[in-house]
């Protein structure tokens, strides 16, 4: 991205996430169609919305819950999966803390991972403690932790999370290069797998359905065109998601395979990229909004 186009995107992304935060709730659906139609080019169609993303907007102001802020708290989401499927499908906690200047450093191992709960990509990786910037820490965590995910595209399930960080052991194998398996579930099915891999390549994507053959679609990414070996832990996962995501018309559910063939849950998400993709092909996002029902629909 040429950094024009970087200066621009930044206004943007500052421009609505100020509207959003100045602006009362009950009036952000004329926020969501702006920023929709600017980054869509298409109306957003509140009345009878047919294509995935206008269903995730109407989602947006017209599902919000309680249970809904919870399961996308990456704190509060471990007590659901503990009694849905068992602890042992998450990464080890080693602490919880409001503030930065509170970690407590001589409690952690030499190596571990620092993250916020409330957002995505506020993660700090530590593989030595010894040469920990622990200022470096404090300056970046203030930072994540003043954000309020809301307002960059009208998620409430954001909204009322309280921030706070994280301490998880470090696994060389989710720290690294494996690949995510994020399972897409309309109503407590799952339908398809979204496969990510090459992080430090530029992040390539692949969409799977549920017998693992491979679709013609993705969005915003680079597609994977490389046939990629059905897992083993396929029905696995596919189970394991469908158990988290029972009862919502939509959720997304992520997982880690590891080297030694260990699943790992990653995180809850309720509106994949915002609603805002740009799919390869465009038809996509009207075939996933067939399996998308929305509430008394």
């Amino acid at each position: 991205m040429s950094f024009l186009k970087r200066m621009r995107s930044f206004a943007f992304t500052k421009f609505f996430y100020y509207r959003f935060k100045n602006t009362p709730v009950e009036k952000w659906g004329h926020i969501i169609d702006q920023q929709f139609f600017l980054l869509k080019r298409e109306k957003m169609n509140w009345k009878n919305p047919e294509t995935f993303d206008q269903k995730i907007q109407w989602l947006k102001l017209n599902d919000d819950s309680e249970l809904r802020t919870r399961l996308t708290d990456k704190y509060e989401v471990r007590k659901w999966v503990k009694n849905i499927i068992g602890e042992e499908y998450l990464v080890k906690l080693l602490g919880r803390w409001n503030k930065p200047e509170d970690i407590d450093f001589d409690s952690l191992p030499n190596k571990f991972v620092l993250k916020t709960n409330h957002g995505c990509g506020c993660n700090y990786i530590v593989t030595d403690k010894t040469k920990v910037d622990r200022s470096d820490i404090h300056k970046k965590f203030n930072k994540w932790l003043s954000i309020n995910y809301a307002y960059f595209c009208g998620e409430l399930q954001y909204k009322d999370i309280k921030p706070c960080i994280i301490a998880e052991e470090y696994i060389a194998d989710i720290d690294g290069e494996i690949p995510d398996y994020k399972v897409w579930c309309f109503n407590g099915k799952a339908e398809y797998i979204m496969y990510l891999s090459e992080r430090s390549k530029g992040l390539k994507m692949a969409f799977y359905n549920r017998e693992w053959e491979k679709q013609d679609f993705v969005y915003s990414y680079i597609k994977n065109e490389a046939v990629i070996p059905r897992p083993k832990q396929l029905e696995k996962l596919i189970a394991l998601a469908e158990a988290l995501s029972a009862g919502f018309c939509h959720v997304r559910v992520d997982f880690y395979i590891l080297k030694s063939g260990q699943i790992k849950f990653g995180e809850m998400t309720f509106s994949s990229a915002g609603g805002k993709s740009k799919w390869n092909p465009r038809e996509a996002d009207l075939k996933l909004g067939t399996f998308l029902k929305l509430p008394n629909s």
